[in-house]
This record gives C-alpha cells, structure tokens and sequence, in this order.
C-alpha cells in the first residue's frame, strides 16, 4: 500500500442553518487501503460522503482528489477523476435488467456517452457496444452475478442489488470507491461474501471508503477506521488502535469495553 493520499478532506466543516454537520473534518485516504468511516447514526458519515463526492459543498475547507484541489465542484467532474460512490439505499433503475444497470455505468468513461450509443455510428458504435457488454459479462462475474445477466435489477435479492450498484460503479473504472452502507439489511453470510468483494477490490488496486454499522466487518478488513461523533473525528488509526481507544468506546460504542 502505497502511503500516497488518494483523496484528502482538510478541515471540513459544514453548516445546515444554525447545525454543524461536520466540523473541521480532516481525513487522508491511502492509495491501495480500505479507510472505513465510523460513526453513531447523526454522527456526520453521510454529510462528509455528500461533501467529498460534490453533492454538497462545503461551508469551509477543502476537498483534494489526487493532489488536485476539487471543493465544490460538481459530482460528475469529481467522478471523471476515478472517485465513484454507492448510496445507503439502493438506487438501481428497477425495469432494467442487471447487464443494463452496468452498462449504465459505463456511459461516463465512453466516448460519446448516450448521444453517441443513440445515433449508433457505424462499425464505431457497435465495436464500442460489443466491448461495453463484455465489460458488464464481466463486472457481474466479478461482483458474483454471473447468470443473472438478465434478471430485472428490482427482482434480485437485497444483497445481489448491493451487488449490483457495486458493479454498475466499477463500470466507470474508478479509483476510488466510496460505499454508504455496503452491507446494509444483508445476512451473516452475504456479510462475508461482501467482505471478501471488498478485499479482492482493494487486492485489484481499487482504493475504498466506507461508512458501516457492521463492526465486525469494519475490523475484519479495514486498514484504517476514522471515528466521527457529533460532527467531529474523535479518533483514527489502525482497528486494533481504534477498537482499544477509550474515547471511541465510551462516546460511539457506549460500552467502555473493548469489542
């Protein structure tokens, strides 16, 4: 793992009204690390999510992807630069079959994007269709859903939809990939299998931020936990630092026990 910053947060702090949200967040993702993002409901995960990937703007602070100063720049220029996110709920385009839902994906890294797949070139287009299906083949085989190429996106289980968004966000080839939620509603068992899709992610060099109430899965394949509490990063460090540290214990897992 390289120490380089993918992604860097410096102070960030954001104001609804008379609330701070977050406040003076600064967090460093690692190049090649899973960085996992903790915190109590109302803790400020989401906002800071909203705030990174250009959803909201910050009311103070600043947002760098790869060295390049990106705060308040709109979400489709920050997803050109490789940072790609999912969302706590499922946000799937339910009538469309999976192997559509992933080819979606693909439309911001094409050429053309919709308006060239709707004039169709010829020879062009249908060389670029062909190469977007067998990238979608093989996305769903990555995520776990070889077979299910044709399936209506709103008939898959709860967890092949994770699985699905997941896939549909690798289709635009990012470098970074943030998950709101991953496992979310899954049993212990698609909680493992997710797992194992993160680690595999991470070992192909996709970098992951991730918010997550599983705290099982966040020590079991985390290389960095950052804790927030009322808007502020109360902690970071390694599981093992974070999972020992009274602080965390005491204001997020209320336990005063080490989990």
């Amino acid at each position: 793992m390289s120490g380089e910053p993918l992604l860097e947060g410096r102070a960030l702090h954001k104001v609804f009204g008379g609330y701070s949200a977050i406040v003076d967040v600064s967090i460093a993702v690692r190049r090649g690390s899973i960085h996992a993002l903790i915190g109590p409901n109302g803790a400020g995960k989401t906002t800071l999510f909203n705030v990174i990937t250009g959803v909201l703007p910050p009311t103070r602070g600043a947002v760098l992807v790869k060295g390049e100063d990106v705060t308040g720049a709109r979400p489709d220029r920050i997803t050109r630069l490789g940072v790609v996110r999912t969302f706590q709920s499922v946000r799937l385009f339910s009538s469309m079959t999976a192997h559509e839902n992933v080819r979606v994906g693909r439309h911001c890294r094409s050429r053309g994007g919709f308006a060239s797949a709707l004039l169709r070139v010829p020879f062009r287009a249908s060389a670029a269709e062909a190469a977007a299906h067998k990238r979608a083949d093989e996305l769903l085989a990555q995520v776990g859903l070889q077979g299910k190429q044709n399936v209506r996106a709103g008939d898959l289980a709860l967890a092949d939809q994770r699985r699905l968004e997941i896939a549909r966000a690798l289709a635009s080839d990012p470098e970074l990939l943030l998950l709101d939620e991953p496992v979310a509603g899954m049993t212990p068992v698609e909680v493992q299998e997710s797992g194992r899709l993160l680690r595999a992610l991470r070992d192909r060099g996709i970098t992951i931020l991730l918010t997550e109430h599983h705290m099982s899965l966040v020590m079991e394949i985390s290389d960095t936990v950052s804790v927030l509490n009322f808007g502020c990063k109360i902690a970071e460090g390694t599981p093992a630092e974070v999972r020992s540290n009274r602080q965390v214990l005491e204001a997020y897992l209320g336990t005063g026990e080490v989990v």
